[in-house]
C-alpha cells in the first residue's frame, strides 16, 4: 500500500473505534439536559467530521489560490484533493447532524439557523466543484472557474465558525475550551479527542491518496495526448 492509502486506513480505523467508544463506553449525559440523550452520542462523530471538513476546505482554498496565482500543478492537485475530502467529511457532518436534529429537535434541519445553513452551503459548494469538474474537460478555463469557486467560497468557513458565537438558534454553542470552561467531562473529552485525531489522520490520508491519483490521471492524459499526436 502507498503511504496515502496507509494513512487513510489508519484514520478510518480510528473513526470506527471512535464510533464504538461513543456507543459503548462514553458516559451517558443527563436525561434532563436532552430530549433524546442517546442521540447525543453522535456528537463524537459529528464534531470531528466538521473539524476535518474545515481542514479540507482550508486545503481547497490554498490549492485554488496556488493554481490561480502560481499556475502550480501541485496546487491544482491540492485543490482536487481538498474538494473531494471536503465533500466526504462535509456529508458525514451533515448526515450526523440530521440524525441528532431529528431525535433532539424533532426536525433534521432548521432553515433559520445560520450555522446549519452556512455549513450546508459549504458542502453544496464541494458537491458543485467535484461534480462540475468531473463533468468538464480538463483545461485552463475549467480550472480557473472551479478554483475561483474554491477561493471565494472559503468565506463561509469563518462565517460557520463564528455563527454560534453570534447567532445561537438551534445549533448548540461551543462546549470545549470556552470562556466558562468545558461542559464535557474527561471521559467525554477523551473520546472526542480520539475522534478529532482519527478524522484528522483520515483527511490527510484522503488528500494524499487523491493527489497521487490525480497525478496518475494527468500522466495518463499526457501519454494519451502524445500517442494521439504521434498518429
Amino acid at each position: 500500500m502507498r503511504l496515502g492509502e496507509t494513512v487513510l486506513f489508519v484514520g478510518f480505523t480510528g473513526i470506527g473505534a471512535t464510533l464504538l467508544l461513543a456507543l459503548l463506553w462514553a458516559p451517558s449525559v443527563s436525561i434532563n439536559a436532552f430530549e433524546s440523550p442517546a442521540a447525543q452520542r453522535i456528537f463524537y462523530w459529528h464534531v470531528p467530521a466538521a473539524w476535518a471538513a474545515f481542514i479540507a476546505f482550508g486545503a481547497l482554498f490554498v490549492g485554488s489560490a496556488g493554481w490561480l496565482f502560481k499556475r502550480s500543478e501541485w496546487m491544482w492537485r491540492l485543490h482536487v484533493a481538498g474538494s473531494e475530502a471536503g465533500l466526504a467529511t462535509g456529508l458525514m457532518a451533515v448526515w450526523s447532524g440530521c440524525v441528532w436534529g431529528a431525535a433532539e429537535w424533532g426536525t433534521p434541519w432548521d432553515w433559520t439557523d445560520v450555522r446549519l445553513n452556512s455549513f450546508g452551503l459549504l458542502t453544496l459548494l464541494a458537491i458543485y466543484v467535484v461534480l462540475g469538474r468531473n463533468s468538464q474537460p480538463d483545461g485552463v478555463e475549467t480550472r480557473d472557474t472551479f478554483a475561483a469557486f474554491g477561493l471565494y467560497g472559503f468565506v463561509l468557513v469563518p462565517l460557520t465558525y463564528i455563527a454560534t458565537r453570534i447567532w445561537t438558534i438551534r445549533h448548540p454553542g461551543p462546549v470545549v475550551a470556552t470562556g466558562d470552561g468545558s461542559s464535557i467531562n474527561s471521559d467525554m473529552g477523551l473520546v472526542l479527542l480520539i475522534g478529532a485525531v482519527s478524522f484528522t489522520v483520515f483527511i490527510i490520508g484522503h488528500m494524499m491518496a487523491s493527489m497521487r491519483l490525480t497525478a496518475l490521471e494527468q500522466r495518463l492524459e499526457r501519454m494519451q495526448h502524445n500517442l494521439d499526436g504521434g498518429n
